[in-house]
């Protein structure tokens, strides 16, 4: 999937911890665990929007696109050595 989740990269930044986080937002640390890991399929924006206010930080820093260059295999059945997506 090309957008990628640096919600692990913030938290340590801020030093702070995932159930910190689940409990000043408001949401349970099972669904913020599923956002981190990146199996999340969709986030609503005031989830968005109370873990930037949290962290103090911008939405671009918890969220990144990544480009897809075409004809590379996906991560899974990739081969070693073949080049991943870039960031952009």
């Amino acid at each position: 999937m090309p957008i990628r989740v640096n919600l692990d990269v913030v938290l340590a930044q801020r030093k702070r911890r995932l159930t910190d986080l689940a409990e000043a937002v408001g949401i349970t640390i099972q669904n913020l665990s599923v956002l981190k890991t990146g199996r999340a399929r969709a986030m609503r924006f005031s989830t968005l929007e109370a873990i930037c206010r949290e962290l103090r930080c911008q939405p671009g820093d918890i969220l990144e696109y990544w480009a897809e260059v075409p004809g590379d295999e996906q991560p899974e059945t990739a081969s070693p050595g073949a080049e991943r997506p870039r960031p952009l």
